[in-house]
C-alpha cells in the first residue's frame, strides 16, 4: 500500500467519525422554537424571561418550586380537559403574581424539564387565573385559557378552581405551542416524576 493510498484512506476514515460525531451530536441537542418565527409579542416576553434559564435566578424573584415534575400518560376522561399525553414538567409558581389582570412579562408559573445530573431546563410558562377572581374568561396572546378546572391534586388542592394557558417559549411542542401539554417533555427518572389523569372541568359560573 502507497503511502497516498495510506492517507487517502486515513481521510475517509476522520470524515466518517466526524459525520458521526457531528450526526450524534445534532441528535442530541434540543430543539428549541426560532424566535423569528414567532410574533414579536412572543419574542418580546421569551427575551424578557431568558433569564429564568437559570432556576436560582428565578427562585430570587419570587417563583418557587412545586417539585413534582408531572406528566399525563392516558388518555383523558370525559368531563375532563382534553389533555394530549405529554407533560407539564415541574411548575415554579409565584404566588405575589397572583391576580384577575394578567401580564404577558410576567407568567405565575415558569415550566422546567429535569435532566441528567439533577439540572432544570427552561421550556416554557403558564398564566394563571383562580377562577374565583375571574370576572370573565382570561385571554392573553390571542388565545382564551383553558379551563376552569379543578386544581392539580396533590400538587394544588381540587378547590383551587383556575384557568390557565401553557406557552413553550424554550422548547418545541409537536402539539403546538399553546397546547397544555408537551410529549417532547420527560420526567422519566427524576425522583418526583407524578403521572396524573386529565384535570376535571368545573362550571364557569362556580365561584370558590
Amino acid at each position: 500500500m502507497t503511502p497516498n493510498t495510506v492517507c487517502a484512506n486515513l481521510l475517509v476514515v476522520m470524515f466518517a467519525v466526524l459525520t458521526a460525531v457531528t450526526t450524534s451530536a445534532q441528535a442530541g441537542s434540543e430543539v428549541k422554537p426560532a424566535a423569528s418565527a414567532m410574533p414579536p409579542e412572543l419574542q418580546r416576553v421569551r427575551a424578557a424571561l431568558e433569564k429564568y434559564q437559570d432556576p436560582v435566578v428565578a427562585i430570587r424573584d419570587g417563583y418557587l418550586s412545586t417539585l413534582a415534575c408531572i406528566n399525563f400518560p392516558n388518555r383523558s376522561l370525559p368531563g375532563h380537559e382534553q389533555y394530549p399525553k405529554g407533560a407539564m414538567g415541574v411548575h415554579f409558581l409565584n404566588a405575589q403574581l397572583i391576580g384577575p389582570v394578567l401580564d404577558p412579562m410576567k407568567p405565575q408559573i415558569l415550566l422546567y424539564e429535569p435532566e441528567a445530573g439533577g439540572k432544570l431546563r427552561l421550556t416554557g410558562a403558564e398564566w394563571f387565573v383562580p377562577l374565583a377572581m375571574a370576572k370573565e374568561r382570561p385571554r392573553i396572546f390571542d388565545h382564551d385559557l383553558l379551563g376552569p378546572m379543578e386544581g392539580h391534586e396533590p400538587l394544588i388542592p381540587a378547590e383551587m378552581a383556575h384557568y390557565d394557558l401553557h406557552v413553550w417559549l424554550f422548547k418545541d411542542n409537536p402539539e403546538g405551542m399553546f397546547a397544555p401539554t408537551n410529549p417532547a417533555v420527560k420526567c422519566a427518572g427524576y425522583s418526583y416524576a407524578l403521572d396524573l389523569d386529565s384535570t376535571k372541568m368545573v362550571a364557569e359560573g362556580m365561584k370558590h
